[in-house]
């Protein structure tokens, strides 16, 4: 989201009306679309049965369920809708299920995506029977929507658990706990209505790998990153021991790294992080005398001391308890920011007058610029600094350097979306095992607030052993 100087009028919610026609022509144009606009190439789905049984049995009223996918990538659409579109299709008629067709489903999404997309993007949404909520607060309407469909919709449910895409193909953020809410609100509309439907959440893991490692494009953007962030690149030798230090006294930036020319990477990688984050640690200094931790700490304390640094610049001006993991955090403040932006009088027929509109947008302007720090948290949010160490492969190098991309842009003010393609890519869609949600509803009724962590850790476990292992 690009920053807002005037005050908007309220964000109005786009209720889902699904429209075969255009189902189809999107089922039609996909294909073409990755050829032409995306690197992704070839989808695999992997075990795809449970998901063609739980639709026969959601298309015969036996079953109402979700689907819990992962979100490393924006391109995670594309796979959600092959596996559906295509695969479920395919595999159904291989083991002699008959479906109704389109095999397709009601999804949430992010109400703030067509602010950045374009508002062409919301009654696409809605004529592909998505249901948007906006995050961060309690966007009742936004929830009774999604509830609605879940009980009684056309399709199943989809939705990503993670929140947010991450962008990290191997790495899970923690889950929010509104899916598992939301499984058990169904299963509670459900036998209020006097049906007997089973409910479940049935996890989907999205990972991505390049077809050939991208080595020339990851160089030629470390180049660019160090020239944009004003880093002067040092020679091999003198970067092993330039101040870089490994996260323990056990683990050498050496250690697995195949070549000198993979752990030379990696070092201009570790060296343009904690540039980035020297200038940043300095900046908050200098700017907001917020105390932050500096050399010679742990790279991944002082990260996470920034990130609370950056939120706190923001809960002070928005008045908010820094309460709550970084997500929460975040998303309050992303609402605390929407109510001065997105303005209720606006969308009255009475007409401020010109100095009301005048400190309206004052007001808006203002609080776009304290989000801007929160949405450099998200940004970081995912990040760990141990992970290209742990595996240094390709994918992670890229995934890692264009979260540094997508800060660099965010610090000069630009658009980070959509992203450079780096390669053609191949995805991997698995389907996990349906999580019944039915069959812990005496837990839920005993205590609900238990029974819904525990169904998130489940599901948070599911979706970590789907991640494919060395």
């Amino acid at each position: 989201m690009q920053f807002l100087q005037q005050a908007q009028p309220p964000l109005r919610f786009l209720p889902p009306q699904p429209n075969r026609t255009v189902i189809r022509a999107t089922q039609w144009l996909t294909p073409y679309w990755l050829r032409w606009r995306e690197n992704l190439r070839q989808i695999e789905s992997h075990r795809v049965d449970p998901l063609v049984y739980l639709m026969r049995d959601f298309q015969a009223h036996r079953h109402r369920f979700l689907l819990a996918f992962r979100h490393p990538s924006p391109q995670d659409a594309f796979c959600m809708a092959h596996l559906l579109w295509y695969d479920v299709p395919r595999r159904a008629k291989e083991l002699g299920v008959v479906l109704d067709q389109p095999v397709h489903a009601h999804f949430i999404y992010d109400r703030g995506i067509p602010l950045w997309a374009g508002a062409w993007m919301g009654g696409f949404y809605a004529r592909l029977g998505g249901t948007p909520i906006q995050r961060g607060k309690l966007d009742r309407e936004g929830l009774r929507s999604a509830r609605h469909l879940f009980a009684n919709g056309q399709w199943p449910m989809a939705a990503a658990p993670e929140g947010g895409n991450n962008g990290h193909t191997e790495l899970i953020s923690p889950l929010e706990p509104g899916i598992a809410q939301m499984g058990f609100w169904c299963v509670e509309d459900l036998r209020q209505a006097g049906r007997s439907e089973q409910v479940s959440l049935l996890p989907v893991g999205i990972t991505y790998q390049y077809t050939s490692p991208p080595w020339d494009k990851l160089d030629n953007w470390l180049d660019r990153l160090e020239q944009e962030t004003g880093l002067i690149p040092q020679p091999q030798a003198a970067m092993a021991t330039d101040g870089i230090r490994p996260a323990s006294p056990h683990h050498s930036v050496q250690a697995g790294f195949a070549d000198a020319a993979l752990q030379h990477r990696y070092q201009r990688l570790l060296a343009l992080g904690d540039h980035l984050l020297r200038v940043m640690e300095a900046y908050y200094q200098r700017v907001y005398r917020m105390p932050v931790a500096t050399p010679p700490e742990p790279f991944a304390d002082r990260l996470e001391v920034l990130r609370d640094t950056a939120l706190q610049v923001a809960e002070t001006y928005f008045q908010l308890p820094p309460r709550g993991s970084m997500i929460d955090r975040c998303r309050r403040i992303e609402q605390a920011g929407w109510e001065r932006i997105f303005r209720q009088e606006l969308g009255e027929e009475q007409a401020l007058s010109g100095l009301a509109r005048g400190l309206a947008d004052r007001e808006a302007e203002e609080a776009s610029l304290r989000m801007w720090h929160m949405r450099l948290v998200e940004n970081f949010v995912a990040v760990t600094g141990q992970y290209v160490r742990e595996r240094p492969t390709a994918e992670r190098f890229a995934e890692t350097l264009m979260i540094v991309r997508d800060i660099v842009w965010l610090i000069k003010g630009e658009n980070p979306f959509p992203r450079p393609k780096l390669g053609p890519q191949r995805a991997t869609v698995t389907v996990g095992e349906p999580l019944s949600v039915s069959d812990r509803w005496t837990d839920y009724k005993t205590g609900r607030k238990q029974a819904v962590a525990q169904l998130t850790t489940d599901l948070q476990l599911a979706l970590e052993r789907m991640i494919p292992q060395p």
